[in-house]
């Protein structure tokens, strides 16, 4: 297996940090990661690496202002979510087309990264999709436990946060990761909207209509951010994709916790590793 750092170049002049995960023998499928809000590429290294050695080749990258794309100074820096579903998911599908041609693909998005599906161009290059802990966003769709606190961040911590640093320094004050202002104001506009990424409008909503990808769900049933309710309620987004939910519960795979990170970490490798596998290339 072997691993490549690579910079992409987006049509609107952004350079972006990119890995490729590059098995040793012929390559059964390839897969486009893409990230959760906040989350930067080098967290799903353990997983992806791990694919790469059962002959899936895998892409991953961080969109402009996240992890290693993030800027050296964050004054008069531009990011937002539209950027990333127009500019950088672009970029990053164009070097999966070059680098792993005639081969199935996937794409496997976690939280955010599941979300934004069906507002991508060349979603119709993907024979699958695979969603982790993927869900509306609005708050009364967040768990239970997180439901009312999450006001403190949405009118509190973000609004000042982002008025003294230029950006959402998430990881500075260990609430989220660090997040380029543009994309912090999107993210909470939706979070407190009922339709959540639906609020971006009717030609959004026409998009995921034409979705005909199939879909996996996985939703994780102690997941701490979002809701079980709130998963699922995503999917009627996509009325012409079949979809198919996999409900994981920690104890019934022995595991203690899982959460809405935990399927991409070691301590599942185990148990958990070879069903995604099946959701990914089966």
């Amino acid at each position: 297996m072997a691993e490549e750092t690579l910079r992409l170049v987006t049509q609107d002049g952004r350079t972006l940090v990119a890995r490729a995960y590059q098995p040793e023998g012929p390559v059964r499928r390839a897969v486009l990661l893409s990230s959760a809000m906040g989350v930067p590429q080098v967290f799903y290294r353990p997983f992806a690496t791990w694919l790469a050695q059962q002959g899936i080749a895998v892409l991953t990258f961080d969109c402009r202002g996240m992890g290693e794309s993030a800027p050296a100074s964050w004054r008069g820096y531009v990011a937002s979510i539209t950027d990333w579903v127009k500019q950088d998911h672009p970029a990053a599908l164009a070097e999966v087309l070059l680098r792993w041609p005639g081969v199935p693909r996937t794409y496997l998005g976690h939280s955010l990264g599941g979300q934004i599906f069906g507002w991508l161009d060349g979603h119709e290059h993907f024979d699958r999709m695979v969603t982790v802990a993927s869900g509306s966003g609005y708050w009364r769709y967040n768990a239970p436990q997180l439901r009312y606190s999450v006001h403190l961040l949405w009118w509190f911590l973000a609004p000042v946060a982002v008025t003294l640093f230029g950006h959402f320094p998430g990881e500075r004050i260990g609430v989220l990761g660090t997040i380029p202002k543009q994309a912090m104001w999107q993210w909470r506009r939706w979070c407190l909207h009922p339709d959540y990424i639906a609020a971006e409008g009717n030609e959004l909503r026409a998009r995921y209509a034409q979705v005909r990808t199939p879909i996996t769900a996985a939703l994780m049933e102690d997941d701490e951010l979002i809701s079980p309710e709130g998963v699922r309620r995503l999917y009627r987004l996509y009325p012409n994709a079949p979809t198919r939910f996999e409900s994981l519960q920690p104890h019934a795979h022995g595991l203690k916790r899982l959460g809405h990170f935990g399927l991409f970490k070691p301590q599942a490798a185990t148990a958990l590793w070879p069903l995604a596998l099946t959701w990914i290339a089966d």
